[in-house]
C-alpha cells in the first residue's frame, strides 16, 4: 500500500454554474431575486451593520433562482427539483376547470402533470418586479427569460392589466368577499398571494415531480426554537408580542442579535418566501379559531378594526415595488386577510370582511398612521395596518466541525460524490467510497490552489464514508476538493454562495 500523495487538480469553471440538486433538504426555498436595498421611499445604497434599514431582504442570499430550458416546452427548477411548463395555455380555467384540464394535460411525453399548490406556485415568484400603473411601467414577478408571461388586458381587453392570476389545488378553509368559495392564487403582475372566488379565470401553469416539495418537517427544540428539516430554518417561536414599523422591525432583530438571543447572533427579519413557507393553509379564525400556522408556534391575538378576535401580519424583509415607489414591504397573514368593501361599488358604505383569506401575501407602507386609512386601500380596502409582528429566522446548523458516518458496508470501488448541496451556505457535505483500508487524504482548495480546510488526512477503514465542510468564514465563489488514496485521486469543484 503507498503512502497517498495529494494531486491538485484546478478546475475553472463559471461561477455561475448550479446544479441540478440544490440540497437534500425537500423543501428548498428559492431566494426571491431581490438584489436592490431600499429605505421606506426609495432605493439606497447597502446599509452596513449598525445602521438604519440594515437586514432586509438584500443583505442575504439563499438559494438562487436557476433554471434550465429543456428545449421541450419544458423548464426545470435546479433548485427544487419541479418541472413546468413553459408557455402560456390558449384560454384561462375556473379553478374546477384549472383542476381537470391538469388531469388530461400532456407536454414533452409526460401525463402525469397537476395543478400546484400555493407553495409549489410561490417558489416561482420574484420580487425584483415591479407593479406599476400600466403594463408598460411594470416588471412581471416571474422569470420572463424562461416563462412565458401575458398581463390581463394581453388575453382580454375588459380585463385589468394587473389581472394575472395563477390557479393552484389550495383551498381556502373559510370563504371570502360574499361567502364564496375560494383558492389561493398567486398574480404574477402584482407579486401577491390572494384568496380569490373559484368561479373567477385564472391562468393555469402546469407542474410535476416530487410532491413533497411545501411539506414541513418541524422540530420543537425545547429552546424557544423550531426547526424546520424540509427548509433548514429554525424560527423563533414566539416572536414579538407587539407590533412595529418596517424601519423598527429590522432594528428589532438586530437588537436581538446583539443580545444573543435564544444563543444565537444571526438572526434575520425573514423574507416573503420564507416566512410564506410557515403556512397552514388547513386552518384560519373562522374555521377553528386558529391563525393559519402549526399549533407548536405562539401567535398573539389581537383586536382587528371591526373590534373582533383575530391574529397579526407580520413583517418580511422583502420591499414589494407595488406603485410610483418601493414605499410598501411584504407581509403574511397568519390570521384574517381583513378588506373594507364598499357595497354597493360608489355607495360610500364599506363593510369589513375577509377578501383575501388567512394565508395571504400582501403588503403595508413602511411607514406612516394606520388611522390615514380608515377605508383601507385598493379595489378590495386591504386594512393598513403598518405595525406588524415579527418572527425572527436563521439558517439552522446541520453539525459543527467535521463529523464521519461509517454505514458499515464495504463499496466495491474508490468513488468520491459531488457535494450536497451544491451551490451551498454555509455547509456542505462531501461523501466518498474506499474498498479497503487506505491513507486518506481529503483537503480543499480556493481556485487558484491555496490549501482550504483539511477534512481528512491518515488512516481509514474501508467503507462509506460523509464529511461537513462548514465555510462560514469564506467568501462566496468556487471551491474544489481532493480525494487521494492508495493511487486514487479525484477532484471535484464546489460553489459557495453567500
Amino acid at each position: 500500500m503507498k503512502k497517498a500523495h495529494i494531486i491538485i487538480v484546478l478546475l475553472l469553471g463559471l461561477y455561475s454554474v448550479i446544479a441540478a440538486q440544490s440540497s437534500t433538504l425537500t423543501y428548498p426555498i428559492v431566494d426571491t431575486g431581490q438584489k436592490l436595498f431600499y429605505d421606506n421611499t426609495g432605493s439606497i445604497t447597502e446599509p452596513g451593520e449598525g445602521e438604519a434599514f440594515f437586514g432586509q431582504d438584500a443583505h442575504y442570499d439563499g438559494f438562487q433562482p436557476s433554471y434550465t430550458d429543456n428545449g421541450d416546452g419544458t423548464i426545470t427548477d435546479n433548485v427544487t427539483g419541479l418541472i413546468w411548463q413553459q408557455n402560456l395555455l390558449e384560454t384561462k380555467f375556473t379553478y374546477e376547470e384549472a383542476v381537470a384540464a391538469a388531469d388530461t394535460f400532456s407536454l414533452a411525453g409526460y401525463n402525469d402533470w397537476r395543478l400546484p399548490t400555493i407553495k409549489e406556485l410561490y417558489s416561482l415568484i420574484l420580487f425584483d418586479g415591479v407593479n406599476g400603473m400600466s403594463a408598460e411601467e411594470s416588471i412581471p414577478y416571474l422569470d420572463t427569460d424562461y416563462f412565458e408571461f401575458r398581463y390581463g388586458d394581453e388575453y382580454d381587453p375588459s380585463e385589468r392589466f394587473i389581472d394575472a392570476q395563477y390557479a393552484t389545488t389550495t383551498v381556502y378553509v373559510s370563504t371570502t368577499m360574499n361567502n364564496e368559495p375560494t383558492m389561493f392564487g398567486v398574480n404574477f403582475a402584482d407579486g401577491r398571494i390572494k384568496g380569490y372566488p373559484q368561479s373567477k379565470n385564472f391562468e393555469a401553469k402546469f407542474v410535476r415531480g416530487s410532491s413533497n416539495y411545501g411539506v414541513n418537517d418541524l422540530k420543537d427544540n425545547g429552546n424557544g426554537t423550531i426547526t424546520d428539516a424540509a427548509t433548514g430554518l429554525m424560527w423563533d417561536k414566539n416572536g414579538s408580542n407587539e407590533g412595529m414599523n418596517w424601519e423598527e422591525a429590522l432594528a428589532w432583530v438586530e437588537e436581538k442579535n446583539s443580545d444573543n438571543y435564544l444563543g444565537y447572533t444571526d438572526w434575520r427579519l425573514p423574507n416573503a418566501k420564507e416566512l410564506q413557507s410557515l403556512l397552514d393553509y388547513t386552518k384560519s379564525p373562522a374555521t377553528n379559531g386558529k391563525p393559519a400556522i402549526d399549533d407548536m408556534f405562539f401567535v398573539p391575538e389581537i383586536t382587528d378594526e371591526g373590534g373582533g378576535t383575530d391574529f397579526p401580519f407580520y413583517w418580511t424583509g422583502t420591499t414589494h415595488y407595488d406603485g410610483p415607489q418601493p414605499n410598501k414591504a411584504a407581509y403574511i397573514a397568519f390570521g384574517t386577510a381583513l378588506g373594507f368593501m364598499e357595497i354597493p361599488p360608489g355607495s360610500g358604505n364599506y363593510t369589513l370582511m375577509d377578501v383575501h383569506g388567512a394565508g395571504a401575501q400582501r403588503s403595508d407602507p413602511k411607514d406612516g398612521d394606520p388611522a390615514n386609512y380608515p377605508n383601507g386601500f385598493g379595489p378590495q380596502g386591504d386594512v393598513i395596518r403598518i405595525y406588524n409582528y415579527v418572527r425572527p429566522v436563521r439558517d439552522a446548523e446541520t453539525s459543527t466541525g467535521v463529523e464521519w458516518d461509517n454505514d458499515g458496508s464495504i463499496p466495491d470501488k474508490f468513488s468520491l460524490e459531488q457535494n450536497y448541496p451544491n451551490p451551498f451556505n454555509p455547509e456542505t457535505t462531501i461523501t466518498f467510497s474506499i474498498p479497503e483500508p487506505a491513507e486518506v487524504s481529503l483537503k480543499v482548495y480556493d481556485i487558484i490552489g491555496n490549501e482550504i480546510a483539511i477534512l481528512q488526512d491518515g488512516y481509514l477503514d474501508a467503507g462509506s464514508y460523509a464529511a461537513n465542510f462548514d465555510a462560514a468564514d469564506l467568501s462566496s465563489g468556487i471551491y474544489v476538493y481532493n480525494l487521494t488514496c492508495d493511487g486514487f485521486s479525484s477532484t471535484k469543484k464546489m460553489a459557495l454562495l453567500k
